[in-house]
């Protein structure tokens, strides 16, 4: 299934993954990991604050996605099923109207 993982970072511990390095050998290996077809990187409320939109084949990959935001970043997660175009249109011809 398709879906946009959000990733929201919290400031000092993202300011501390910069002054590190390690930020964006963690946006590196998460990008690796789950391989997505189009990733954001912007603010929201004023956090450092990521999107990303893959194929998630099985729920049990939900951990092994988050852990490193939750444990590298005090990131607040969260993922939401998302429909491309096409998806959309193969929905609403299944209507049958």
């Amino acid at each position: 299934m398709r879906v946009m993982l959000k990733a929201r970072f919290d400031t000092e511990k993202s300011n501390e993954a910069i002054r590190s390095g390690t930020l964006g050998k963690l946006m590196q290996s998460s990008m690796e990991q789950i391989k997505p077809e189009a990733a954001y990187f912007t603010t929201d409320n004023g956090h450092r604050t990521c999107y990303m939109v893959f194929d998630m084949q099985d729920s049990s990959q939900m951990p092994a996605i988050a852990e490193p935001f939750f444990l590298e970043l005090g990131a607040d997660i969260t993922y939401t099923p998302v429909m491309n175009p096409e998806d959309m249109q193969k929905g609403l011809a299944a209507l049958g109207r």
